[in-house]
Parts: structure tokens; sequence; C-alpha cells
């Protein structure tokens, strides 16, 4: 099969498309035909190698896996021993073991659901980091109806569904984002929009009950100042940011010791890959309550060239790479 791999950690040069043995699989796993493959912050984390710490469960000085990807959407071809919920020929989404830029990836049968009928490939592959990521933000961040939520990095991949869900749950929405994206996240459920080009989190002062930020790149007392008192700041995004042991995720990690220390509650968010929260999302998906944002999509050839437009930091919505 084809598959996009690398042998070092490293920038996106390094990623090269050769031809592999499909990989094998064990009790409980499934093999999908990979149709589609979503591109998400860790792709670029796990490529790089940074922050460093990531490397004490890839590998220290080289990757263990050779492929990239998490977040697939395919046809079941094969079915390991023991897998009960899936046959050759489902259409399924989820996250994989293996890598999934490649025509073949390995994945549990516990992180997979069944793509809902009015996806297609590419839109599904969208869901499973993102989706699921801004679904467990919002749900750490305990969103109440009518609850005000500032939401930095409204217009990427985990805010853009971010602001569908939150819109659904009837919160009101300021959304943080760059010039050019205002109507966009508009059109997604935002009331208002703060253009980061131009004014500051704190421009209205401290209104908003909840903080979620995906972005990662506002220092904490910045996003206090935004906060009203007794407010949830959720800290999701950061990993890509600067500091060479733990990148942004000093912050996810400090957040129990640090929020007694100043104003509001502090929820570090880390994304767990459970099949239960796309069967949740699958309701809002069937009925077009929420639709992932596609911003571009490359084929598995120019996978590097995916990862690179991600990491330049302005998507608007998902990329994804097809098979």
């Amino acid at each position: 099969m084809r598959a996009i791999v690398r042998d070092t950690y490293g920038p996106a040069g390094g990623l090269t498309l050769r031809e592999v043995a499909r990989p094998p699989i064990r009790a409980g796993e499934v093999l999908v035909e990979v149709r589609a493959a979503g591109v998400d912050p860790g792709v670029w984390i796990l490529m790089t190698g940074r922050p460093v710490a990531v490397r004490l469960a890839t590998g220290l000085r080289r990757p263990r896996t050779r492929g990239l990807g998490r977040a697939v959407a395919g046809v079941v071809a094969e079915a390991g021993p023991g897998v009960t919920r899936w046959r050759p020929g489902d259409a399924v989404y989820g996250t994989c073991e293996s890598g999934a830029f490649a025509e073949y990836a390995v994945a549990r049968q516990d992180r997979l659901a069944a793509t809902p009928a009015c996806l297609t490939f590419t839109q599904a592959a969208a869901v499973p980091i993102s989706a699921v990521t801004a679904l467990q933000s919002i749900r750490d961040a305990a969103v109440r109806p009518g609850q005000r939520v500032l939401l930095t990095g409204a217009a990427g991949g985990v805010g853009s569904f971010a602001v569908q869900l939150l819109r659904e749950r009837g919160a009101t929405v300021t959304a943080v984002c760059g010039p050019g994206k205002g109507d966009l996240v508009r059109s997604l459920g935002a009331g208002d929009v703060i253009d980061y080009t131009r004014e500051e989190v704190d421009r209205d002062g401290p209104r908003h009950d909840v903080i979620i930020d995906t972005a990662g790149n506002r220092p904490l007392a910045l996003l206090r100042r935004a906060l009203a008192p007794g407010g949830t700041i959720a800290l999701v995004g950061g990993g890509h940011a600067k500091g060479a042991v733990l990148g942004g995720f000093q912050r996810q990690m400090a957040a129990p010791l640090l929020s007694p220390l100043g104003r509001g509650r502090l929820r570090g968010v880390a994304a767990r890959e459970r099949g239960e929260d796309l069967d949740e999302l699958a309701p809002l998906l069937e009925s077009g309550a929420v639709v992932p944002v596609i911003d571009r999509t490359y084929p598995l050839a120019d996978a590097a060239e995916a990862v690179r437009y991600l990491a330049g930091g302005h998507p608007a919505g998902k990329v994804i790479v097809t098979v």
C-alpha cells in the first residue's frame, strides 16, 4: 500500500510517499481502507517531536511509528478477532492506531463510529479529533444555556466546531479570530467577533462567564481580565507554542495548581479519544445543526504541503488529506 512515512523527527520535508506493507491487525482491531484523514496540530507535534516531552511516548531519538495522522474516515476492509461492532464494508470514522495518511490504517473497534450518511468521507475525517475536542472542552467548562462564552481560535479546526456546539447549547458566543474570518464565525453562530489584530480579548472587560482558549497564545493574566467573577477558563490549545520541553502544555498541566491563585476556575483540557463522543455528535451532524467546515483538501502525495499549510496557523476550518 502507499503511505506517508518518516524516519526521523523533523520538518514536513522529511515526509515521503512510499510503498509499505499493510499494517497487521490484532484482537479488537479493524483494518480501515482510508478515504480521508484529518490534519490537526497533533500531526505537527508528532512529526517534529516538539515539545520534546512527547518523545517519552513516541520514541526519544526517532519515532517508533513511521506513519502520521490519527483522524480517519473510510470503509472497514477486515475485522480482527473479537471484533463485534464492525464488518467489512461498514463506513466508519474515528481515530486510528497506525498512520491515517495511508491507503490502509488500523483502528480499535471502540474508537470508531458509524459515519453519518449525510457526511462525505472528507467531512467525516474532520470530526474525530477537532469536533470531539470541542465537545469535551465545552463539557469540561460546564457551559450552560444563556452563558456568555469567549472563544479564541474560533475559525480553526476545533473552534469552528465549538462555535456551533456552543450555539446549540444556548450560549452567547464572542468569537476571537483573524481578519477576514468574521463572516464565517458569525454564520456558524457567533454573536460578536473580536479581530485579534485590532483588539484584545479583554476588550469588553470582565464579562465572560466562560473562556475556551483553543488558540493557546494569550497570557493567562490577559484571559483572566476578560473573565467574569466566578467564571471558568478552559485551556485547550498550545501544544505547538514556544517552550522546548513542554511547549504550551504546561498551562494545561499546571491548571489545577494555578486555579486557586487568581480569578476564576482553570480547566486543562486533554482531549480523549472515545467512540462515545462520536455517537453523541452524530444526531447534531445528521440534522445539519453541526457542519464540518473544510478549508482545503490535499491528495495523499501532497500530505507534507497540507501539514505546512496547517502549521502556518491560519486555516478557516479543517485541512484534510484525501486518499
